[in-house]
Order: C-alpha cells, then sequence, then structure tokens
C-alpha cells in the first residue's frame, strides 16, 4: 500500500476452520440498494455478503484478486462497500489482499460496513463515509456446537484474531488496542460522523455519488435472514445449503440473480414457510 503501513492479520488454517455465519442485527441494518452512483473506473465493488453462498453472490478473496490483477499493481483503485459481512476468513483474506496493493486504495463505505466488511474497510489509504452509513466492529462472531471442550476450543481459536482485530482498529484509530478491544466487546455501531471524529475514517462521500438501487433490494436480504436464523438455530452451512436447493429449481445465474423457485411456489412464501419451521 503507497500511504499506510497496515498490519497484516494472519489468515491460517485455524481461522478457515471456524464457521462464521451472518449476524442478524447486521442483516436488519442493511440496505442492499445502496449502492454508488457511478461506480466509476478503476473500482471495486463489494455490495454482497462476505464469503460464498449458494447463489454464488457472495464476495469472496478470489473474486477480488482477480478485481486487482485486472486492474493492475500500479493503478489506483477505488472500493465501494456496502456490506453486512459475513465470513471472517474470507474477509481477513480481502483485508491483506487490498493491503498489499502497491497503488493508493480508497474505500468507500456507501451504508453499511459490518463485521468482517469493517475489517476490509480498514485497508484504504483514506477511507470515506456515506450520509448515514455506519461501521460496526465486534469480536470474531462464530456458530459453535458441541460439549464444554468443544465451546472451550473455538473460544481459545477465536482469541488471537480478536487480538489482531483489535490491534489494527487501534491502529487506525490512534486508540490502543485495550479501547479497541473494549469496543469490539460492546459491539459498537458507529456512524459516518463519530468514525471520522474518532479515527476510523478519514472524510465522508458527497451524497450525490450514492444512489439506491431498487432492483437490488427483496430477495437477496429476504434469503440472508433466513439463512442467519438457521445458522442461530444450529444448521450446518450445508444443511442450510441443502434446504435452499429443495426450495429453488435451476443454476443461479452469472448476474447474481437468485434461481428460479420451484414450481407452483412464490419466493416470499417459500422462505416463510422454511422460516416457520426453523422457529417451530
Amino acid at each position: 500500500m503507497s500511504l499506510l503501513q497496515l498490519p497484516e492479520i494472519r489468515a491460517d488454517h485455524r481461522l478457515n476452520s471456524a464457521q462464521f455465519d451472518l449476524r442478524p442485527d447486521a442483516l436488519e441494518r442493511w440496505e442492499p440498494e445502496v449502492r454508488a452512483a457511478n461506480d466509476g473506473s478503476p473500482s471495486i465493488s463489494i455490495y454482497d455478503t462476505i464469503g460464498d453462498n449458494w447463489e454464488g453472490t457472495g464476495v469472496t478473496a478470489t473474486r477480488i484478486s482477480a478485481a486487482l490483477r485486472s486492474i493492475g499493481a500500479n493503478q489506483a483503485v477505488t472500493v465501494n462497500v456496502n456490506s453486512p459481512g459475513g465470513d471472517f476468513f474470507e474477509g481477513v483474506a480481502i483485508y491483506n489482499l487490498l493491503r498489499q496493493h502497491q497503488a493508493k486504495v480508497t474505500v468507500q463505505v456507501l451504508g453499511l460496513a459490518a463485521s468482517a466488511a469493517s475489517v476490509i474497510a480498514m485497508a484504504g489509504d483514506e477511507i470515506l463515509m456515506g450520509e448515514g452509513s455506519f461501521l460496526m466492529i465486534h469480536n470474531a462472531w462464530t456458530v459453535a456446537i458441541g460439549n464444554r471442550h468443544d465451546l472451550a476450543q473455538a473460544a481459545q481459536t477465536l482469541e488471537p484474531f480478536d487480538a489482531a482485530m483489535a490491534n489494527l482498529y487501534a491502529k487506525r484509530a490512534g486508540i490502543s488496542q485495550d479501547a479497541a478491544a473494549t469496543l469490539m466487546d460492546r459491539e459498537t455501531w458507529i456512524g459516518s460522523d463519530q468514525a471520522v471524529a474518532d479515527g476510523f475514517a478519514t472524510g465522508l462521500v458527497d451524497s450525490t455519488k450514492i444512489d439506491k438501487n431498487a432492483s437490488a433490494s427483496g430477495s437477496r436480504k429476504a434469503l440472508a435472514l433466513v439463512e442467519a436464523s438457521m445458522a442461530k438455530a444450529g444448521y450446518s452451512r450445508s444443511q442450510r445449503r441443502e434446504a435452499f436447493k429443495a426450495l429453488f429449481t435451476g443454476t443461479p445465474g452469472a448476474t447474481g440473480n437468485p434461481a428460479t423457485p420451484s414450481a407452483g411456489e412464490d419466493v416470499a412464501a417459500s422462505l416463510q414457510n422454511l422460516l416457520n419451521a426453523i422457529q417451530g
């Protein structure tokens, strides 16, 4: 990175073994229709959940790496973010890719950069916040199932990564690591003006550069909410994927649109039936 020396977070095999999932509170506040009015060029858009999902629309390190190669190592890049977070392992990998980019990186948080997406946002030489946008920082969040030994092992696995995140937030905001850890413990939501005042961001995005694309809302958020509810209920990632496959026929298209609902069923009704089954 051209302007800042940011700490590396080692995304090793221990991190990949944890099952990271979306937080329902972040999903509730996510407005997927918020986008850049003009993404421009060169730019990278992070407008979905972090990590692979069943539709194939999630933002992964593989996709970001390919985009950076296409842009070129010596070309400044703008990263537009509106994401509720997701897979922390993928978020760390994306952060490291942007951190290592040889030219200037400008991150624009247009709506929400929660959880893993907030880690990605910290990779910017400049971090600009849109009007009404939020960062949300917290300790690494996973779904753990098993006996007390399994749960103790899960906590032990996450501890070093919480420390690495606290170190990153502390360096960006110019605060102590203990202060950053306290903010993470409190699961802190940081609005645009506060983020600038506290050093988590460097400026604001002109409101004319942000738009709402109605076609981007609807089923994507509904699907994510149902999947988060299933994770909270204890369903594994593979079980959740199988449930969605049972609900939908066809293969997700290259445009990222969800597959066609099963014959005779409406998408909303199908999702509500699944949600009722989970909660029942």
